[in-house]
């Protein structure tokens, strides 16, 4: 899956698994406080951040595997730094990454607009939360309330990976320094 891209494509991906493992990782512990206040469908509205690296290293190297490669990294560097979940964790985020990376393939890897970038923020959210319900005992919970926490973080992940993903890398692409990436080429192209 590797073997046509660029060192620094690879580079690029790694740095972000690295930095959005650490702010999964606080974003668990905002979950946390959250949760002791209005219970455990706190987290419904945050799940989007865990989404985020998946959308952005897409929408950046544009290339199969960049949604849920990075996103099975960040998951595997949030274990590494100390998220109690264990090792289960990069299966979690294996799916989270196949639902982001869903939403691409659908296009054949040829959209990145922002109606894809909400999409693979909802695939994310759907895959997620069925892996979650399998697992998380969520069957045991009231169906009304179970809809409800699928809504909460199909809004969030529309909102927060699909919408914010979108803000987050066209404010590095204003910085230039995406310059050598596909996004800037395709970019370019289409103003040509």
């Amino acid at each position: 899956m590797l073997a046509n891209w660029k060192l620094k494509e690879v580079v690029l991906m790694s740095l972000l698994a690295v930095v959005f493992g650490i702010i999964y990782l606080v974003f668990l512990h905002v979950g946390n406080i959250w949760s002791s206040l209005i219970g455990p469908i706190a987290y419904e509205w945050i799940f989007g951040v865990w989404f985020l690296v998946s959308i952005v290293a897409m929408a950046i190297i544009r290339k199969p595997g960049a949604a849920v490669i990075p996103e099975v990294m960040a998951a595997a560097i949030e274990v590494l730094l100390g998220n109690a979940v264990g090792p289960r964790l990069i299966l979690t985020g294996l799916v989270q990454g196949l639902g982001a990376e869903a939403a691409f393939a659908v296009t054949r890897y040829r959209r990145f607009d922002l109606p894809v970038l909400i999409l693979a923020g909802v695939l994310a959210s759907v895959f997620s939360f069925g892996y979650g319900y399998l697992l998380g005992g969520f069957s045991a919970l009231s169906p009304w309330y179970v809809l409800l926490m699928l809504g909460i973080r199909i809004l969030s992940g529309a909102v927060i990976a699909g919408y914010g993903g979108g803000l987050l890398v066209n404010g590095l692409y204003a910085t230039g320094s995406l310059r050598g990436y596909a996004i800037a080429r395709q970019k370019r192209d289409a103003r040509v």
